[in-house]
């Protein structure tokens, strides 16, 4: 069974950063493709990034694109999302996300994705 815990979020003020961690258990980890997404109350959950198998492709919603990056550490079944320029707007509980076994893309779906962390809340105050 694979298993997710992120950590790192918390109460920001605008324009600060945060660095959002994750740490997966079970399966192999270079096999899936990875993501985080972002639920603000009362909303949808949303596809914030995802990255590739091997890294190597990024993918982003428009709302974060040259403010937040995702990378991976497959050494150590650990994926980030560096969160900058932070706005009130990003405030929500934002979820690490695994795909099915050796998915060929990056998806941007809820149900590209298998496996769910509990999440982590991030609160932006301006």
């Amino acid at each position: 069974q694979v298993q997710l815990v992120e950590s790192g979020g918390g109460l920001v003020q605008a324009g600060e950063s945060l660095r959002l961690s994750c740490v997966v258990s079970g399966g192999t980890f270079s096999m899936y493709v990875m993501g985080w997404f972002g639920q603000a109350r009362g909303k949808e959950r949303e596809f914030v990034a995802g990255i590739s198998r091997r890294g190597d492709t990024t993918s982003y919603a428009d709302s974060v694109k040259g403010r937040f990056a995702i990378d991976r550490d497959n050494a150590k079944n650990m994926v980030y999302l560096q969160m900058n320029s932070l706005k009130s707007e990003d405030t929500a509980v934002y979820f690490c996300v695994s795909s099915f076994n050796r998915a060929p893309v990056v998806g941007t779906r809820v149900y590209d994705y298998a496996y769910w962390g509990q999440g982590t809340q991030v609160t932006v105050s301006s």
